[in-house]
């Protein structure tokens, strides 16, 4: 099985990583396509240029990939100007393609983020899309549609859970790949101050879905409801 995290950007795919590794545990290979090149993370370095922000942002998201033996994909739109059309349509479709994704974590639809929301549209029309013959890319279709579950935004606002995975036995690998992501655990704490980094916020927003379903550290997760992409068997581990 192909277990894909599709995200607007690099660092998005945390809230889902732990069941991801969970998944890898499983035997199933691991895929990150991120769709922006991440360049306006850099809240810390305000005058960076894009070029450079790119380049790190790339680089730190690979690393995290190596370290798990995962395949990353980035489609390169510009951070925080995302908008659906059809060359982004095209690349994520080929993009899943590539990966024969069984199953893909993405954004909750209500976001904060526009670029957030902006990619679970994409995923609704590309997952649909991807067995259809008459939507040409470089990769061929695939024999059927993925499943599609949706993570929770930052802060969680309008979001309930409908499915909680327990990543007790990962929480510590979790920790430790979210280091990869140097750059946004500096931004963190730019903006929250001291103490108040990356590998923190992982910890904290896993124990607080722990505590609503019984366990020290979870992650909770909802279907996309559309056509195809539920499927009537058990997916999460």
């Amino acid at each position: 099985m192909n277990v894909v995290s599709v995200m607007a950007h690099q660092d998005d795919e945390l809230m889902c990583l732990g069941t991801m590794l969970k998944m890898k545990k499983m035997g199933y290979d691991l895929h990150f396509i991120c769709l922006t090149d991440g360049c306006m993370g850099m809240v810390q370095q305000p005058e960076m240029l894009r070029e450079e922000a790119s380049v790190i942002r790339h680089e730190e998201m690979s690393a995290l990939c190596a370290k798990i033996k995962a395949q990353y994909i980035c489609l390169g739109a510009k951070d925080e100007f995302l908008f659906d059309g059809e060359e982004i349509r095209l690349a994520l479709i080929n993009a899943l393609r590539k990966t024969k994704a069984d199953v893909i974590f993405t954004h909750f639809t209500s976001d904060y983020n526009l670029d957030h929301s902006t990619t679970s549209s994409l995923v609704k029309q590309c997952a649909m899309h991807m067995p259809l013959p008459m939507i040409k890319t470089q990769e061929s279709p695939t024999s059927g549609t993925p499943a599609v579950f949706m993570i929770e935004p930052f802060s969680g606002f309008e979001f309930e859970a409908t499915h909680w995975v327990d990543v007790g036995d990962v929480i510590l690998e979790k920790m430790s790949l979210s280091e990869c992501h140097k750059s946004q655990n500096d931004a963190f704490i730019a903006a929250f101050g001291e103490g108040k980094g990356i590998d923190g916020w992982v910890r904290t927003t896993a124990s607080k879905r722990g505590e609503q379903c019984g366990v020290e550290y979870a992650e909770a997760f909802r279907p996309m409801l559309s056509r195809g992409l539920v499927k009537p068997f058990s997916i999460l581990p």
